[in-house]
């Protein structure tokens, strides 16, 4: 979703995880996939939480950020311009199949 509320429980919950396993002693890995309106959360010109996204990214290392790039180029065309993402993030090709890629490898899905 583009809603910034939504946004920021995604990183709330996000960061949460990270915290819960640093101070249990155990390693994890968080990835936030963003795909269709919540893309907006990873573009550089239209993020409501990029200052928290870059504040993350320095502060929480176990918490990666990933771009569908279908979503980025269908944007681009509607928009008819170049649709920046932001430096933290990767972009990749779909972030649908990147959430059923993890799942296969038995990573848990958390929408919040």
């Amino acid at each position: 979703t583009s809603d910034s509320a939504s946004m920021n429980l995604a990183l709330n919950n996000a960061l949460n995880v990270a915290l819960y396993y640093k101070e249990v002693g155990e390693g994890v890995k968080v990835e936030v996939i963003t795909f269709g309106p919540g893309l907006h959360m990873l573009r550089d010109d239209t993020s409501p939480v990029k200052a928290r996204i870059e504040e993350m990214a320095l502060s929480t290392p176990e918490v990666s950020f990933k771009a569908c790039g279908n979503t980025q180029e269908k944007m681009q065309k509607a928009e008819n311009k170049n649709i920046p993402i932001v430096a933290q993030a990767q972009v990749v090709r779909s972030g649908v199949v990147r959430v059923m890629q993890l799942q296969e490898q038995g990573w848990s899905y958390v929408k919040p």
